[in-house]
């Protein structure tokens, strides 16, 4: 890889991300961006991510072993024409945006199936843009790829190699069940996070009550919702037949819960609640997927100077990193209380053993 050359087309959060981990592991290789924002280029230069900044999708790109969309998925399609006459027969053309279908059809359309092979990491932030990649977003995650059938085998192998080297995890999937699957596990759960949002804007009293009263189960289910308005409203405009389907299904879901309330349907709730429970705790808790599990816990803490000063005292000198530590207000304990995320669930539950020998009391999330 030491003289290989990797193009990137749009360095958001998951092209920033992919690119530092591309630098991360493979320091020596050479890395070239386009992207719309000159800002974001500067800034990849001068975090020594990227060694060539274009400004247009040019000549530098004919000797690219790899190249990288990761633009808005709609306009990804349309950078495809102006890549057709610089890529080499070798090179491999890759996205990483969440849906497939269309790109694969503009693919097919301009005769570079040959070259081909979708990309989609399953990771992801509510938060967006280059500023807020990190190389180890990737790590754990599903990576999924969607090789076209005249993509060669080598090349597949090569990518899936290359991947797994970033330390994610690949998974080979037909374009179409891509869309499928992502559609019920990704995308509805985002449209679900936005409309549940909405709704309590729109219902909530004068006096914004159910705004001052979120709590943490509320705010945990939503944090999706803060996520790229411009990037979902591409996606759901994309995969809509999907979405369309899924969310019918979703609302007979929601239709026979509310008979089970209507009809006050004990053992109809009960099931309800223990099947869901049992079908989310079976879930492994390994791949940051786009919903990622949180490495964290709540922790009572007296309200009292240098409370919080001693609770990362005790875990800084046994070496556990926090990632974030914050008061929480509202929530379903009592007196105040700490929340603390931490970077993996080894660190999180030796600080919790850690801080119950110290007599403090954790609550799990």
């Amino acid at each position: 890889m030491a003289s290989t050359k990797i193009g990137f087309i749009g360095l958001g959060l998951i092209g920033g991300s992919v690119a530092k981990a591309l630098r991360k592991y493979y320091p020596d290789c050479e890395i070239i961006a386009f992207d719309k924002n000159r800002e974001t280029l500067a800034l990849a230069v001068q975090d020594s991510v990227i060694h060539t900044a274009c400004s247009s999708i040019d000549d530098n790109f004919r000797e690219c072993s790899y190249i990288f969309l990761c633009a808005p998925v709609s306009c990804n399609t349309a950078y495809l024409s102006q890549l057709k006459e610089l890529i080499a027969p070798d090179c491999i053309l890759t996205d990483v945006g969440s849906v497939k279908t269309s790109i694969h059809e503009e693919v097919a359309a301009l005769g570079m199936e040959e070259n081909f092979i979708g990309g989609h990491p399953m990771a992801g932030s509510e938060k967006s843009g280059f500023a807020n990649s990190k190389a180890h977003l990737i790590e754990n995650a599903y990576y999924v790829l969607t090789p076209t059938e005249k993509v060669s085998p080598e090349k597949t192998a090569a990518y899936r190699d290359l991947i797994a080297s970033l330390k994610a995890i690949p998974i080979v999937l037909d374009y179409r069940e891509h869309d499928l699957v992502t559609g019920t596990i990704s995308h509805l759960p985002h449209i679900i996070a936005a409309t549940l949002v909405n709704y309590v804007r729109d219902t909530d009293t004068k006096d914004e009550l159910m705004k001052a009263l979120a709590a943490g189960g509320f705010k945990d289910i939503t944090r999706i919702a803060s996520s790229s308005p411009v990037m979902w409203q591409q996606i759901c405009l994309k995969n809509r037949s999907n979405i369309s389907r899924i969310l019918g299904g979703y609302i007979d879901a929601l239709a026979q819960a509310k008979a089970l309330v209507d009809s006050g349907n004990e053992r109809g709730l009960y099931s309800l609640f223990e099947t869901s429970r049992d079908y989310r705790d079976s879930m492994p808790n390994s791949s940051a997927g786009p919903i990622k599990k949180q490495f964290a816990f709540y922790c009572d803490i007296i309200d009292e100077a240098g409370g919080i000063a001693t609770i990362a005292t005790i875990l800084a000198t046994n070496n556990i990193n926090i990632k974030n530590i914050g008061i929480v207000h509202n929530r379903e304990f009592e007196e105040g209380v700490l929340k603390i995320e931490f970077y993996d669930e080894a660190s999180s539950d030796k600080a919790a053993r850690l801080l119950q020998k110290h007599h403090y009391i954790v609550y799990e999330t």
